[in-house]
């Protein structure tokens, strides 16, 4: 098994950083802007929202947005070679100065945008891999694309307003996965795109600047019916969008939209990994990706034919979430009604190094993330607290011990089910949200009949999104940004 995690057949291309990533916010003035949309520019188009009907003459602007990003990589790396392998000063990235310490003080959010319609809870929020923007997903089954706050471009600010979308994404049902191209920069709007999925219909391509659709991707059955598919992730490079659907995953190419791809059966002759593939990640520095399924088990597969390399099993409900360490040796997953989240070693695979425990009353998906040195992982849970956990300091307990946490703070008092860390300043972003239940309602009582219904007992949840400083305090006083 060893051998086969350590495949040479196809080296997985680096990722170029961007290399502005320190400008000020800008107007939406020029495709070149640091900050591509802003709420004074976008105020009519952000209440304007998108059925998604399919444009085939989109498509080959995403042929265009590959080509480029190819002709970039190249000309990366024949600059470095001319460097003598070292980078210019200009183009240096440096890691987030993450604290975790001390609780994170809170900054913003977004909490009258999800006020408007009842129990419109948030399921996640990821940043864009250039850090420019962010994207939520919410039970309006809307996708939401909000700015970096430009306040955060200064050295020192004041108090920050709240925060509002400046683009709205609608989806015809209920949305399964979304994604961000890896290779975003604002820079260049030919990268500025965001894929979904939801049931009943094709995979979307958005257009991150303007909120079109650019392009579908459709999947069938065997019956020539269209099938949803249940998760998405795109191959580092941006080549390719892995699809995730009932024991199979589909392989589209990115520059070629419509319905022609590869199909990857996880579950053939009752053997393999069976359930619906419910996410997919990519390994950071070997040839392979990761499967998880609600049946349970994690499936390691090779990226070039999709061969089978092992499945995990240990979780005690559906897995929901996976995410790779930096280096690519170590895998953590987490599963819905799922108390643990688990550390693989993708050494011996099948083999748990240490596993996190947090609270997971519900079937919901709750994501965590790493900050950019893989050192900190960071979780939600359904009691809305916030757990940090230190995983260069593995319990000394030997395999499966649990690692005890080295930060925990209370968000708010309900489902923290999103966390995304931004790739290049301190800044947490949690969502937060649950479908909740009203009071049982008496309505045999004859004297309360005549009651108006917003006189009954609602329920009511914390539907936020909110955005945290993890880091010392950079000069000005953080305000208190309490709704």
């Amino acid at each position: 098994m060893e051998a086969e995690l350590s495949l040479e057949d196809r080296a997985v291309p680096e990722l170029d950083q961007p290399a502005n990533s320190d400008g000020e916010a800008g107007g939406f003035s020029e495709p070149g802007a640091e900050v591509p949309r802003s709420n004074e520019d976008q105020e009519e188009d952000a209440g304007e929202t998108i059925s998604g009907p399919e444009q085939l003459e989109e498509e080959p602007r995403l042929e265009e947005a590959t080509l480029q990003v190819e002709q970039r990589q190249q000309d990366g790396e024949n600059e470095k070679a001319d460097n003598g392998g070292e980078a210019s000063a200009e183009g240096e990235y440096y890691f987030p100065a993450y604290d975790f310490l001390k609780p994170p003080k809170l900054l913003t959010g977004s909490w009258a945008e999800y006020s408007h319609i009842p129990e419109n809870f948030l399921k996640g929020c990821k940043w864009a891999p250039d850090g420019t923007c962010l994207l939520t997903n919410s039970a309006d089954n809307a996708l939401r694309i909000y700015n970096l706050p430009s306040e955060l471009y200064a050295k020192e600010w004041g108090s920050i307003a709240e925060m509002s979308p400046v683009l709205r994404m609608a989806e015809g049902d209920t949305v399964y996965d979304y994604c961000w191209f890896p290779l975003m920069s604002s820079a260049d709007p030919q990268t500025c795109f965001v894929a979904s999925s939801s049931r009943d219909n094709p995979v979307h391509v958005w257009d991150a600047f303007y909120g079109d659709l650019r392009a579908t991707f459709r999947s069938y059955n065997h019956l020539d019916e269209l099938t949803a598919a249940h998760s998405l992730c795109f191959t580092p490079d941006g080549a390719q969008l892995f699809c995730g659907f009932d024991k199979a995953v589909r392989v589209f190419d990115t520059s070629r939209p419509g319905r022609v791809c590869e199909n990857r059966p996880t579950f053939v002759k009752k053997r393999g990994q069976s359930g619906i593939i419910s996410c997919i990640a990519f390994s950071p520095t070997q040839p392979l990706y990761a499967c998880t399924s609600y049946s349970k088990t994690v499936g390691l597969y090779s990226r070039a034919e999709g061969d089978p390399l092992a499945v995990l099993h240990g979780h005690r409900g559906g897995v929901t979430h996976a995410l790779f360490s930096p280096e690519g040796s170590r895998l953590f997953t987490g599963g819905r009604k799922d108390s643990e989240i688990l550390c693989w070693d993708l050494r011996q695979p099948g083999e748990v190094l240490f596993s996190m425990s947090r609270i997971v009353a519900t079937n919901q998906r709750l994501y965590f993330d790493l900050d950019p040195t893989g050192r900190f992982l960071l979780s939600g849970d359904t009691e809305g607290l916030v757990t940090v956990w230190d995983t260069a300091q593995p319990p000394s307990g030997g395999p499966h011990s649990l690692l005890p946490p080295v930060l925990q703070f209370q968000a708010l008092k309900d489902c923290v089910n999103g966390i995304s860390l931004h790739p290049s300043l301190p800044l947490l972003a949690s969502a937060s949200g649950q479908r909740t239940f009203p009071d049982l309602w008496d309505s045999g009582d004859e004297e309360d009949v005549d009651l108006p219904q917003s006189s009954r007992p609602q329920a009511r949840g914390h539907n936020s999104l909110q955005l945290w400083w993890c880091a010392e305090n950079p000069g000005a006083e953080l305000p208190q940004a309490i709704p």
